[in-house]
Order: C-alpha cells, then sequence, then structure tokens
C-alpha cells in the first residue's frame, strides 16, 4: 500500500516530536521497551526515506503479543501508571509501522498530545513543563505541515504558526484552570507500588544516620509565616520521637494514645503554612509546640504530628505553634518506665559517671547542668566525619573519641539521664532554617536536619534541652548554622550572587508548587468566593466559565475578520491552497514553484472533468491576488467554489 504523499515528507518530523516525547520516560522504562521503540522508529525512518515495503500485518500482530505478554510479564499487570505507560510507548512505536494513510498520522499527533500528558505522572517540575512546551509545540507544527496543502512550508513557518496557535489558546486554558471544578484531591496522584527512595529521616536514629543528610542540600520543607517568623534557635521542627534504646539504635517503640496535655504558653501563638516535600512516611512537621492541628491529623503522645496516610505527594498544611511554653505535667508510669529503659550489659564507664552525677548534685535540674557542662568542659568536637564506634558506642563517644554529629551527643546525654534516674527521650526533626528574602519564607533542607534531648523535671514536664547548642553554639542561633559551626567546610560555592540566584530559582519553584500544582480545591473556593461565586453552584460557576469562554471566543473572531477584511489578500491565498489540498487528496498536488495558471492546465490536462471548475477558481484567485483593489465580493464567491468543489 502506497503512503499518502503529505505523511511521507512529514514522517521525519512525527518521528522526532515523538521521540522528545518519549525521552523522559526511558528513565523508568525497561530497557527492552526503550530498545524495541528505538529499533521500530529507526525501520520507519529508513522505510520513508527509501520508499521500501513496510511489514505486513502478520508480523505486527505477532510483534504486539509479544510486546504486551512482555510488559504482563515485567509488571504483573497491564493497568496502572508504569505498565500503561509502557503499554501506550510500544503499542505507538507498532503503530508507526502501518502508516499509509494522512488519517493514521493524525491519530499518531494525538497519540503524541496524550503521551505528553504521561509525563506529569512522573514529575510536575517547571523544567519538565517547559520541556513538555516544547513537545507541544513540535507535535503541533507536525500537524500543521500535515494538513498543509503545498510541501513548500519551511520549518520556521510550522513553528510561528505553531506558536501562534498555542498562543491564542493560552487565555482559554487560564480560564478553564482557574474555573473549571477541580477534584478533592491531587490531579496527579496515581497508585504507586514502589514508592520512590527520598532521602530525610528514618524512623530510627544510630550514630551517623543523621550526619548523612549534612551535606544535602535537598529542600525538606518551606514555611511562610503570616508575621516575623521566630529567632534562629527557637526553629526547632519536631518529628520523630525516640524512646527505645538497644544499645546501638534509637527507635519510636509502640505506639501510645494520646493522653491529657497541659499547656502553659509563654508567648504569643505563631501562625504558618508549610509546604511538605514528599518523603514516604506519615510525618508532618510542626514548629516545636504544635498547638492546632491540620485536617485529618492527630498528634501522638509524645507531641509529633502525623498524618492519616504517608506523604508520597507534596503537602501543603496549615498550622499554629508556641515556641515559648511549658507541657505536660503528668507523667504516666508508662512513660516513666519508658523514659528510663537502658539495655543491660552496655557502657558501663557512661553508667559509672552517671551515678558519680547523681551522687554529687542535689536535683535533677543540676545532674542536667553538669552533663552539659561536661560538653563544654571538656575538648568535644562538632563533627560530620566522626569515627566509628563499636559496641559500647557512648563510652567510646563520651570517653575516647570525643568526636560526632548531634545524634552522638543527643544520644549521650539521654543515656546518662536515663542511668542518673532522670526519665529522658531524643527528638529528631530539623533545627534552623534558611530565610529567602525574594519570597520571604523558609528553606528548610535535608541539612538541617537535627537531634536534641528532652527530659522529664518535675514540676516543668518535658523541658527541651540541645546538647549540641552546648558545644558548637552557631549551630541553632544563626541561619548559617551547620556550616557556621562545623570545621570541615560544607558552604561549597557559596558566593553571593550564587545564593540570590539560588533564592530566586527557587522562589520560582515554590511559587509554581503554591499557585499551580497546589491550586486545589480549597484554594479554589477561596478564589471564587473572593470574586463573589459559590463553587457549591455548579449552575453559578457553569454559567461564569461559559461566559468567559464565549467573551474570548468573540474576541478572537473579531480579530480573525478585521484581519480577513484588512488583508483580503491572504485571505484568498488561505481559500486557494485548500483548493489545491482538495486536489492532492486525488494524486495531484501542486510542485514547488509552479504558477496557478500552469498547475490550472497540467491538472485540466489529467482530469478534462475537472477543467472548467479548475479554471473558473484560479482565474478568480488570480484576479484577487494581483489586482490592486479587488472587491470584497469575490473573495466571498471564491470561498464558496472552494467549498463546493468536489473533484
Amino acid at each position: 500500500m502506497t503512503v499518502a504523499p503529505a505523511l511521507q515528507r512529514n514522517i521525519p518530523w512525527l518521528l522526532v516530536t515523538l521521540a522528545w516525547v518519549v525521552a523522559p520516560h526511558v528513565a523508568h522504562l525497561p530497557i527492552w521497551v526503550t530498545l524495541m521503540g528505538i529499533g521500530l522508529g529507526a525501520w520507519r525512518w529508513v522505510a520513508a526515506r527509501r520508499e521500501s515495503p513496510l511489514p505486513n500485518k502478520w508480523l505486527l500482530l505477532l510483534l504486539a503479543g509479544a510486546a504486551g505478554f512482555g510488559v504482563l510479564t515485567t509488571y504483573g499487570t497491564i493497568t496502572g501508571r508504569d505498565a500503561g505507560v509502557a503499554l501506550l510507548i510500544v503499542m505507538l512505536a507498532l503503530k508507526l509501522m502501518e502508516m499509509h494513510s494522512v488519517r493514521d498520522g493524525v491519530v499518531m499527533i494525538f497519540l503524541g498530545y496524550f503521551l505528553v500528558i504521561t509525563n506529569f505522572l512522573y514529575s510536575q517540575t517547571i523544567l519538565m513543563g517547559l520541556y513538555l512546551l516544547v513537545a507541544v509545540l513540535g507535535i503541533t507544527a507536525t500537524l500543521i505541515g500535515l494538513n498543509q496543502p503545498l510541501p513548500s512550508s519551511t520549518a520556521r513557518q510550522r513553528l510561528k504558526l505553531a506558536t501562534l496557535l498555542l498562543a491564542q489558546g493560552l487565555p482559554v486554558m487560564i480560564v478553564m484552570f482557574v474555573l473549571f471544578p477541580r477534584a478533592q484531591g491531587p490531579l496527579w496522584a496515581t497508585p504507586d507500588p514502589t514508592p520512590s527512595s527520598i532521602t530525610g529521616l528514618s524512623d530510627s536514629m544510630a550514630p551517623g544516620s543523621i550526619g548523612r543528610l549534612g551535606l544535602s542540600n535537598a529542600v525538606a520543607f518551606r514555611a511562610e509565616f503570616k508575621a516575623a517568623p521566630p529567632a534562629p534557635q527557637l526553629r526547632y521542627w519536631r518529628g520523630p520521637v525516640f524512646w527505645q534504646y538497644d544499645g546501638r539504635t534509637w527507635s519510636a517503640g509502640p505506639w501510645r494514645k494520646p493522653s491529657v496535655t497541659t499547656l502553659h504558653v509563654e508567648d504569643k501563638p505563631i501562625d504558618y503554612v508549610i509546604t511538605l516535600e514528599p518523603h514516604n512516611q506519615r510525618w508532618l512537621f510542626a514548629l516545636d509546640f504544635p498547638m492546632s492541628l491540620p485536617p485529618s491529623a492527630i498528634m501522638s503522645d509524645d507531641y509529633q504530628v502525623l498524618a492519616t496516610a504517608p506523604a508520597r505527594q507534596r503537602l501543603r498544611y496549615q498550622l499554629t505553634s508556641q515556641v515559648r511554653y511549658q507541657v505536660g505535667r503528668e507523667l504516666t508510669p508508662q512513660q516513666r518506665r519508658d523514659g528510663l529503659q537502658l539495655p543491660p550489659g552496655y557502657n558501663p564507664r557512661s553508667r559509672e559517671l552517671a551515678a558519680k552525677l547523681r551522687a554529687e548534685s542535689r536535683s535533677d535540674r543540676e545532674v542536667v547542668a553538669r552533663v552539659l557542662t561536661m560538653f563544654t568542659s571538656q575538648p568535644f568536637v562538632y563533627t560530620l566525619n566522626p569515627p566509628l564506634l563499636g559496641t559500647h558506642s557512648v563510652d567510646e563517644f563520651l570517653f575516647d573519641t570525643r568526636r560526632g554529629f548531634c545524634e552522638h551527643y543527643a544520644g549521650s546525654f539521654v543515656f546518662l539521664l536515663r542511668a542518673a534516674g532522670i526519665p529522658a527521650r531524643v527528638v529528631t526533626g530539623y533545627q534552623g532554617g534558611e530565610h529567602n528574602p525574594m519570597g520571604n519564607y523558609l528553606i528548610v533542607r535535608q541539612s538541617d536536619a537535627h537531634a536534641w534531648a528532652e527530659a522529664w523535671l518535675e514540676g516543668q514536664g518535658w523541658v527541651r534541652f540541645d546538647p549540641t547548642a552546648s558545644i558548637a553554639p552557631q549551630r541553632v542561633e544563626v541561619e548559617s548554622g551547620l556550616s557556621a559551626a562545623l570545621p570541615e567546610n560544607v558552604a561549597l560555592l557559596d558566593a553571593d550572587w550564587l545564593r540570590q540566584t539560588r533564592f530566586a530559582w527557587d522562589m520560582v519553584n515554590y511559587n509554581w508548587h503554591k499557585w499551580v500544582l497546589g491550586y486545589s480545591y480549597k484554594r479554589q473556593s477561596e478564589l471564587l468566593a473572593s470574586l463573589g461565586l459559590n463553587i457549591a453552584s455548579a449552575r453559578e460557576v457553569a454559567y461564569t466559565l461559559l461566559i468567559a469562554i464565549g467573551g474570548l471566543l468573540m474576541v478572537f473572531s473579531g480579530l480573525m475578520m478585521w484581519r480577513l477584511r484588512a488583508h483580503p489578500k491572504d485571505a484568498a491565498l488561505a481559500a486557494y491552497l485548500r483548493f489545491c489540498g482538495k486536489l492532492e487528496e486525488i494524486g495531484l498536488p501542486r510542485d514547488a514553484g509552479e504558477g496557478p495558471q500552469d498547475y490550472a492546465r497540467r491538472v485540466a490536462a489529467l482530469r478534462p472533468d475537472l477543467a472548467g471548475k479548475v479554471a473558473d477558481i484560479t482565474a478568480r484567485y488570480v484576479l484577487l491576488r494581483y489586482r490592486p483593489h479587488p472587491e470584497r465580493t469575490e473573495l466571498g464567491q471564491l470561498r464558496k467554489q472552494v467549498w463546493l468543489f468536489r473533484p
């Protein structure tokens, strides 16, 4: 079967644009799918260049069956995000091998548009959006070339027209985005059977576990305050709380039902909004101490805020916290047992030190003070590269190496307090945050991960102590915390211009997530309410949507009519090109550089039955195109003749 000329000359465009769309998927496609797509695409390219025959139907059916079986074997299903995308790509590659008509090419183009959308199932960043905008531009240019009657259009002309078409559709897209009813949930959330590997805090803590995050510049979350943010030394973002210790690792232990909490506040509450990056855990970080909870969230017995499901999508939630407080004046028997738990047989020297401190102190508060004084008076070093520790890790850290990161200090501090009979626990989370002056919000990175301690003091409840602040006060007192506190140089490439560039890019990303990806049902409701619209009234929203789109279409139509009236020669050319396209469909394409009258004579010689109609249309076009001041009525007659022309 022969291939339509319009499709034949546009196959290179089609293959390049489809390859551009598929390229981001290569990172998560099985290697055999990628190789199959490349092989079939190359086969079609060579077939188009040499005009060689395409594979027969039986071979294509065999390949389709093998591809479907391969997807089923690889993923165990042919549905879902990954399997569905892989199946779509292999079937699209097979469809390349049976394209013959212009209609087949149009089907491939619309499949390409659909494939663009599938990329957003994996990434919704600005860079991905810009990349796919180029893909849409290329696909639209291919569609234009496929529908042009003449092969003489250049790549620049196609891309220019495609850009114009997309620009004309932009206002309608914005109206639809703002007004179209949104689902109460993330648009791009799809089941993912294999959670991503995301760097962040763990549900346990061992020597070195938090230090590994010290060089990570990845964003953990951003915080936007209604008023001024608290001072750096008060920015403790509470996360997992650890009670159980096995001699090496701290862990949370069993779930504890929330108990009655007595809170005594000492300052004004702070209102803020968190934009949390996905971390595949239920933790919702909050300034210590959270006084309000987001919807569908709970607070554990140790004051950690937890979501009902793991955060596998970016979350945005509002909180109120108190940074100066006293909390928890009653200690349950179970909490006391857990707060004093230590594994037998570990760290004898630390136990002996704790007994000595207990004997020399008159109160729990004095024991705590003596431990903190030990850290400041002896040659302890705060470092990201501590030596490895053995079985008695607390003994080796306190008496031998004396070099560690925050988890070493928090863990050994809690061990000493427990050994001295003071209930204590380890709290992990983040400390600090970098202020972005361009967006007026805090950026909390993985390098801000931190561990501190809480001790139970009679009459005061749970009191926070940060032994790291005793060793390296810069860690919690300034915004550049970690880089200022460590002897190692962790502030790489931190020139002022680079910081400003980083702030600007982060602000763009933050607003992209806030106003585009985060444009939720709630945010839409608030926006429409500010415009006097009730989103609960479907009729009211529908009328507004129709009026807005109708108004835009009227404006566009008016502009087009004005342009055609102002430039009748261009309108005549457009009508004539449609006429040439109809002739091309029956195998009579116009040659490049062939004049209208020469073309009409050639068509009349090949199809005498069309000679009269072709001559009339050509004569009227020449009259309109080349007369100094053509009559507008002639343009209407030409359009009518072209519309009625049936070769």
